[in-house]
């Protein structure tokens, strides 16, 4: 008895941890803390950072890129507003969300991905950031 409810503690304490949060900050231009769960392309750590996306047409909107965003694996757009987007990846088991945050500056997108909870995400972020990548650029948007 005592560990069927240690295990429903648990499952419980990781699914209500995962849920989504309406007003999260923005932290698109935010460098990654120290933890192995966030990837960006404005690091300059190598462990953390990810390659520029360069626009190929200045006037491509935030709206067209989330929209495609959103075609990734469990995610869904959260906000749009501006030049900002922020996508919300939920994994499929543990319900964990990570956060898929997209600004156009200039002929720039900044991409940032970071795991909401935990320590390491075991490549996921970086992963995820990297299909996008490939999308973008079948579809023309970036370029090499």
């Amino acid at each position: 008895m005592i560990k069927i409810l240690t295990i429903f503690s648990i499952l419980l304490t990781l699914t209500a941890c995962s849920k989504g949060i309406d007003n999260m900050p923005d932290k698109s231009k935010m460098m990654c803390a120290d933890k192995p769960n966030c990837i960006s392309t404005l690091e300059t750590r190598s462990d953390f950072s990810a390659a520029p996306f360069t626009l190929n047409n200045p006037d491509t909107t935030i709206e067209t890129i989330a929209q495609i965003a959103e075609q990734l694996k469990g995610a869904k757009i959260a906000v749009i507003k501006e030049n900002y987007a922020r996508i919300e990846s939920t994994s499929t088991v543990f319900r964990f969300v990570d956060d898929l945050e997209l600004r156009i500056e200039g002929s720039n997108l900044i991409v940032r991905s970071e795991s909401r909870t935990g320590h390491s995400d075991f490549g996921v972020n970086r992963k995820r950031v990297e299909q996008l990548r490939t999308i973008l650029l079948e579809k023309e948007i970036i370029s090499q």
